[in-house]
C-alpha cells in the first residue's frame, strides 16, 4: 500500500477496480473472447500469431507447413471470406507490419516466460511467508530457503506430465475456492457488510480524483488480481476449454470477489494493518489449515505458469522462431501436454536464484506486475487483429472490445513502468535476452532458407548431375533427408559433385509434423517417382503420439515404394536393400566472409552459436550408428 493513511473510501475505490479488473479481463476478454482464438487447442500470443499466419500470408519466414490441409476454417467460414480483409491485405503488403507482429509475438512470449519465472516465486514465497506471523522468529532467509526447497521438488515433478500430476491439484484448487470465500464471507458479515456497494463504479471514478498521481501509482499494486488470466490462455493446451470457461465462471471468480471483498472488509476496520493482507483476515481458530490450503494452492498456480511456459516454447519451436529444445509430449490424449527437460531446469534456476535474490522485499513484486500487464496489452492487440483478419466481426463490435480494453490496460502499463527501478526491470532483462535469442534464431533461419531457396535442386538439375559420365550408381539404399518440400536440398547437388556418386536407389524424405495424436497408417507415408531411375521423393507425416524410428521407417518406406512401381524395378529395390542401408543429412553452416557486413557477421555468428548448442532439426530416429551419414555444407553469405 503507498497511501500514507489510507481511508474506507479509499478501500471501497481499491475493491471497485479490482472487481471491474477481474470482470472485465478475466470474464469478458479472457473467458468471454481470448479462449476462442485457439489454435488447434493451443492459446497465447504465438498461438494467435500462428493463427494469423494460416489465415492470411502474413508470416515472414517460408516455414513448413505443420497443419493438415483439411483443416476448416473457424465460425464456418465460407468461401467469400477466405479473401483476406483489408488489414489482412495491409500486413501482405508491408514487411514492416509483419515484421512489428512477429515482434508483438516474440515480446508476447518472452514476456509470458518471464511470468513463469516470476509467478512460482512470488506464489510460494508469499505462502510460506505466512510462518512468521505465529512465529515471528522465523527469519525471513529461512522462509527463503523453504520456499526455494518446495520449488525445486515441483520441478522434479515436471517430468511425469501434467495429467499424472493434475490429480493431486484438484482436490487443493477444490479446497482453496471453498474455503477462502467463505472466510471472505465471515470477514464481510464480521467487518464491514456493505462493502458490496463498492461495486458501483463512482467509487473509482471518487478514488482517483482523490487521490491523484498517487492512486494512478497503486495501480501497479491492483493488477495483481488477475495475474493468472494470460497463463488460464496460454494453459488452453493443456485443458479443455469449456473446462477452463467453467472453472473460471462458477468458482476461480466468485472465489475472488467474495475473497478480496473478505479482505476489503477487514482493512476498513485495521485502516493501517495492510501489511500481509491474507494472513491478517484469517480468523486464528482455522490459520494452520489456511496455510497449508494457500501454500498447496501456491504450487499448483506455480504449475499454471510452468505448464503454459512450455506450452509457449513448444509452439515457438514448431513455427521455427526459437531454438529446437526437447519437447516430449506426456499425454497419448492431449497434444497440447508437453514437457521440456532444458527449459524445465533452466527455469528452476532462475526461479530459486530470484527467491533467495528478490525475496527480501517488495522488488519481486514489482516485477511481477510488469509482465503480467505488458502481455495482457499485447494478447488485446492480437486478438483485436484475429478479430478484423480471420472472424471478419463487424466494425462496431472490434471497436467496442479494444478501445476500452485497450485504454484500461494502457493505464496500468503506465503505472507499472514507475516500478521499473523498484525490480521491475527483472522481468525486462530476461525477456530481452529471450527476445535476443529468438530474434538471432528467427534470423539466421531466414537466411538459410533464402539461400536454400534460392540453391535448390530441381528434378531437371538432378537429372543432368546424374548424367555426368564421372557419376557412377553404387550399390544400396539410401535415405536423403530434406526440410524442403518443393525441391531437393542444395547438399544433394554438394554431395554428387564431391562424391561423384549416388547410390541405385536414393529416396528423398521429408518428415511432415501434423497436430494429431496419430495418422492413420494409409496416410502416413507418400511417395512419388522422381524422374531419373531410381529416385524417389517421399513425404513421412506422423503426429505427436507416433513413434519414428529408422530402421522401421526404412522397411515402411520401402514396403510402401513396392507396391506402387513395376515388378523388375521392385526387384532392383529388392536388391538395394540386400546391398546396404544409409541414411543421410545435411549439416550446414555459414560461411561469412570479408565482404559481408557487420550485423550479418554479429548476427550470423550468434546463430552459429544457437545452432552449435541446440538439438537436430530431425526427431531422433534411432538408426544404427554404422548407418548414419553426416554431409557438411557452407552457406556463402
Amino acid at each position: 500500500m503507498n497511501l500514507a493513511s489510507p481511508t474506507k473510501d479509499d478501500y471501497m475505490g481499491l475493491y471497485s477496480i479490482m472487481f471491474w479488473t477481474l470482470t472485465l479481463i478475466g470474464v469478458v476478454k479472457y473467458v468471454g473472447i481470448a479462449l476462442n482464438a485457439d489454435d488447434h487447442g493451443e492459446g497465447g500470443t504465438f498461438a494467435m500469431y500462428s493463427l494469423l499466419c494460416r489465415h492470411a500470408d502474413i508470416g515472414i519466414l517460408p516455414s513448413k507447413k505443420v497443419y493438415s490441409e483439411e483443416e476448416p476454417l473457424i465460425h464456418n467460414q465460407s468461401a467469400v471470406d477466405r479473401r483476406p480483409s483489408w488489414l489482412g491485405k495491409f500486413f501482405e503488403r508491408s514487411i514492416t507490419a509483419r515484421r512489428v507482429l512477429l515482434f508483438m509475438a516474440i515480446l508476447g512470449m518472452c514476456m509470458l516466460i518471464g511470468d513463469g519465472i516470476l509467478t512460482p516465486a512470488i506464489s510460494v514465497l508469499s505462502a510460506i511467508d505466512g510462518l512468521r506471523g505465529p512465529f515471528p522468529s522465523v527469519s525471513k532467509p529461512a522462509v527463503e530457503a523453504l520456499s526455494a526447497a518446495i520449488l525445486i521438488g515441483l520441478f522434479l515433478l515436471q517430468k511425469f506430465g501434467t495429467s499424472k500430476v493434475s490429480f493431486l491439484f484438484s482436490p487443493i484448487m477444490a479446497a482453496w475456492t471453498f474455503t477462502t470465500p467463505i472466510i471472505g464471507v465471515y470477514s464481510i458479515v464480521r467487518y464491514y457488510p456493505g462493502i458490496f456497494k463498492a461495486i458501483s463504479p463512482h467509487y473509482i471514478v471518487h478514488f482517483f480524483l482523490r487521490n491523484k498521481k498517487e492512486g494512478w501509482r497503486m495501480l501497479g499494486g491492483t493488477v495483481l488480481c488477475i495475474t493468472g488470466a494470460e497463463a488460464m490462455f496460454a494453459d488452453l493446451g493443456h485443458f479443455s476449454k469449456k473446462g477452463i470457461q467453467i472453472a473460471f465462471l462458477f468458482s476461480i471468480y466468485p472465489s475472488l470477489v467474495l475473497t478480496y471483498a473478505g479482505q476489503t472488509a477487514y482493512l476498513i476496520n485495521n485502516v493501517n494493518d495492510f501489511s500481509d493482507g491474507f494472513y491478517k483476515f484469517v480468523p486464528r481458530p482455522v490459520y494452520w489449515p489456511m496455510f497449508v490450503i494457500a501454500t498447496l494452492a501456491a504450487i499448483v498456480a506455480s504449475q499454471s505458469l510452468i505448464s503454459a511456459t512450455f506450452s509457449v516454447i513448444k509452439q515457438s519451436v514448431v513455427l521455427d522462431c526459437f531454438p529446437r529444445v526437447k519437447v516430449v509430449h506426456t499425454s497419448q490424449h492431449k497434444e497440447g501436454e508437453v514437457y521440456s527437460p532444458e527449459t524445465n531446469y533452466i527455469l528452476m534456476v532462475l526461479c530459486v536464484g530470484v527467491v533467495l535474490g528478490f525475496g527480501a522485499g517488495n522488488s519481486i513484486g514489482n516485477a511481477f506486475g510488469v509482465v503480467v500487464i505488458m502481455v495482457m496489452l499485447i494478447t488485446t492487440i492480437m486478438l483485436t487483429l484475429v478479430m478484423i483478419i480471420i472472424w471478419r466481426t463487424p466494425p462496431a463490435l472490434v471497436a467496442l472490445y479494444f478501445i476500452p480494453f485497450f485504454i484500461m490496460e494502457g493505464a496500468y502499463v503506465s503505472a507499472v513502468f514507475t516500478k521499473i527501478p523498484e525490480g521491475g526491470w527483472l522481468p525486462f532483462a530476461v525477456s530481452m535476452i529471450l527476445a535476443l535469442i529468438m530474434f538471432g534464431w528467427y534470423y539466421g533461419r531466414q537466411r538459410k532458407t533464402e539461400y536454400e531457396m534460392a540453391n535448390k535442386v530441381t528434378v531437371e538439375r538432378l537429372a543432368e548431375l546424374l548424367a555426368r559420365p564421372e557419376v557412377q550408381r553404387v550399390p544400396g539404399l539410401c535415405f536423403f533427408y530434406s526440410n524442403i518440400q518443393d525441391g531437393l536440398t542444395p547438399v544433394l547437388a554438394h554431395y554428387i559433385k564431391n562424391m561423384s556418386s549416388l547410390h541405385a536407389a536414393t529416396v528423398f524424405v521429408t518428415l511432415r509434423f501434423l497436430l494429431v495424436a496419430k495418422v492413420d497408417e494409409r496416410e502416413r507415408i507418400l511417395v512419388r517417382r522422381l524422374g531419373p531411375s531410381g529416385v524417389y521423393a517421399c513425404t513421412v507425416q506422423y503426429g505427436y503420439a507416433d513413434s519414428l524410428r529408422g530402421d522401421d521407417l526404412a522397411a515402411q518406406v520401402t514396403s510402401r515404394l513396392r507396391r506402387h512401381v513395376e515388378a523388375d524395378e521392385a526387384a532392383r529395390l529388392e536388391a538395394a536393400w540386400r546391398a546396404g542401408v544409409v541414411h543421410v543429412r545435411g549439416k550446414t553452416r555459414f560461411y561469412v566472409g570479408e565482404d559481408a557486413g557487420w550485423f550479418d557477421k554479429v548476427m550470423l555468428g550468434f546463430y552459429e552459436f544457437l545452432h552449435g548448442i541446440c538439438r537436430s532439426a530431425l526427431p531422433a530416429l534411432g538408426t544404427p550408428l554404422q548407418q548414419r551419414v553426416e554431409i557438411g555444407m557452407l552457406y556463402k553469405v
